[in-house]
């Protein structure tokens, strides 16, 4: 890395870290302490304990420590000085058996008294780091090496950037993220929860969140549709010959949930639906005026994360993918490619998200990494480069970043406290109709090798969900709200007149909730607040006489009375319009 780049600051950050921590807690055993994307953390085997009372007294001392650094200096190893150097230290012990095994380099850095083994990309000086840009955040547990069957050990995480204003600003945003947490507001909107008894990682959805869930994926099929997408079906489970023919079970075998059938069969739980969605295809001969074969698929996927990775939504075991997948002929790539395009910013465009694309692409340093020749690669790449010339976009160079089959078009979306997501992608795949022997007859009665495209316009569902969350506060727009409106009686005289006017919203598609609680009028209208609901209806006696609706909207506050007909007509237009 580039000695003054960010990521040098935070690398050479965890240094300094591990460093506090050894005077503060002289004992303990660092492990490893990486920069990640907005900081650092270190893994300690800490003698002692640490809680996040104590990150004010760590962070001080950083500050004292670096004012007697100068330079990050390297100490060539072998393996047996190395081993001398942290004898006592399991940790350290097994990286460097790994690196003496794979005949890699080993060095140690040392900055004033402290020495710690790295293979460097630090700052040039330690003056270079400017104290106060970065803050230590929180302490967490972590297994050594992600696996829980290895010792526990504590991670201290911290925040590091160029300069305060970005730190401040950046503390700022997280502090705005904390009030619009998913894992907070769904339970609090009632639109999915977790059970123990079932396990985490597999959300349970409400009729609320069910709604949301439907409303989103039909939103999607009506883009699809325009589009002669056609809907198929598959089974959750597969034979783990399926993925041994793709690839997949080479790639992702630890992470897939597998079945023993009662005569000894092995079979998986399915974490991705293309090579079902190939067999689909390969059922009958296609002829290349039947091309492209378009087959979209909302279906449940399951993967086996580590507990500890688990985070609501976000990351979970069982997820649900808006799956589509085109088998066309090359010549063909472009032009569907460009209707993926379209419909992922006419679905975006509607949340109000700002996009970026990526260009995921292979690494040839690093060919190990992915299904077929280079060849084949290079050409699928620059016919995605093509259609970003095309659309007259700049694209961010995603070297190392392609999906192992692939090259993709990722999309990158900014939220409203400008945090970056990315969310829809579209990949080229050329690999798995070579593997599984998918072609079409062409124009001279041959055999003609296709391809594939990926296509998900969420990718997941759950995860778009926390991110929609997040990007709305739970504040959704009044197409997307589950609750659209909220009937208020002040009294039981005025229920008939309320179910009249949520009948006559129903028919025409609003959906309507009617509060008959014997409560106060201010205490149902705070109910309905915290649940977020776009319109409020208050019935009393003179609404009731005139035949009208006092209304009160989430965003403006008190409208007036409103005749039923002006109503529905600002209700439809404004769920039309999807503002």
């Amino acid at each position: 890395m580039p000695r003054n780049s960010i990521d040098a600051v935070r690398h050479s950050l965890a240094h300094l870290l591990g460093a506090a921590v050894l005077e503060l807690y002289p004992g303990s055993k660092l492990a490893i302490g990486p920069s990640i994307d907005d900081g650092f953390y270190y893994d300690i085997d800490v003698r002692g304990k640490i809680s996040d009372t104590d990150l004010p007294r760590i962070e001080t001392e950083m500050r004292k420590i670096l004012k007697t650094w100068d330079k990050f200096e390297e100490i060539k190893e072998t393996a047996q000085s190395a081993k001398k150097r942290y004898v006592g230290n399991a940790f350290k012990l097994e990286l460097i058996e790994e690196l003496a095994q794979k005949k890699e380099k080993i060095t140690s850095y040392q900055s004033g008294k402290f020495i710690d083994l790295c293979r460097g990309g630090h700052v040039e000086k330690a003056s270079d780091i400017k104290p106060d840009s970065f803050k230590l955040s929180r302490v967490a547990g972590a297994y050594w090496r992600g696996d829980e069957k290895n010792p526990q050990l504590t991670r201290i995480y911290g925040y590091a950037f160029g300069t305060k204003k970005e730190l401040d600003d950046y503390v700022k945003i997280l502090e705005e993220a904390k009030k619009r947490d998913h894992k907070k507001l769904g339970p609090e909107l009632d639109l999915f929860t977790f059970s123990d008894l079932v396990g985490p990682g597999l959300p349970l959805w409400t009729p609320k969140g069910t709604l949301l869930r439907n409303i989103l994926d039909d939103f999607v099929w009506s883009l699809r549709k325009q589009h002669d997408y056609q809907q198929v079906d598959i089974p959750h489970i597969t034979k783990k010959e399926l993925y041994e023919k793709s690839g997949h079970w080479d790639k992702f075998q630890d992470e897939l949930f597998k079945i023993t059938t009662r005569e000894g069969h092995l079979f998986a739980m399915k974490p991705m639906n293309c090579p079902h969605h190939t067999q689909i295809y390969a059922r009958k001969p296609h002829s290349y005026r039947e091309l492209p074969q378009r087959y979209a698929n909302t279906t449940k996927d399951y993967r086996d994360e580590q507990t500890g990775e688990l985070s609501g939504l976000s990351r979970v075991r069982a997820f649900t993918q808006d799956d589509a997948h085109v088998f066309c002929r090359m010549n063909q790539v472009k032009e569907e490619f460009l209707k993926v395009w379209d419909i992922v910013h006419e679905f975006y465009k509607s949340f109000g998200f700002e996009l970026k694309v990526r260009l995921s692409r292979h690494d040839p340093e690093h060919m190990e990494k992915y299904l077929g020749e280079e060849k084949k690669w290079q050409s699928a790449e620059k016919i995605l480069n093509e259609i970003i010339k095309e659309k007259k976009v700049r694209a961010i160079d995603g070297l190392g970043e392609a999906a192992f089959y692939g090259p993709k078009l990722d999309f990158l979306a900014k939220d409203s406290i400008g945090r970056e997501w990315q969310v829809a992608t579209i990949q080229l795949d050329m690999n798995m109709p070579e593997r599984f022997d998918l072609s079409c007859i062409n124009e001279k009665g041959e055999k003609e090798r296709i391809v594939m495209i990926h296509a998900a316009i969420m990718g997941s569902i759950e995860r778009f969900i926390s991110i929609a969350i997040e990007h709305y506060a739970g504040a959704f727009p009044l197409w997307l709200s589950p609750v659209q409106v909220a009937i208020l009686p002040i009294s039981e005289n005025q229920n008939k007149w309320s179910e009249s006017i949520a009948e006559e919203l129903r028919s025409e598609g609003i959906r309507v909730e009617i509060n008959f609680d014997n409560e106060t009028l201010g205490k149902k209208i705070r109910q309905a607040e915290l649940q977020k609901i776009p319109y409020l209806l208050i019935i009393g006696e003179k609404e009731v006489g005139a035949k009208t609706v006092s209304v009160r909207q989430r965003s403006n506050g008190d409208l007036g009375q409103m005749t039923i007909d002006k109503l529905k007509d600002r209700l439809k237009s404004e769920v039309i319009s999807k503002k």
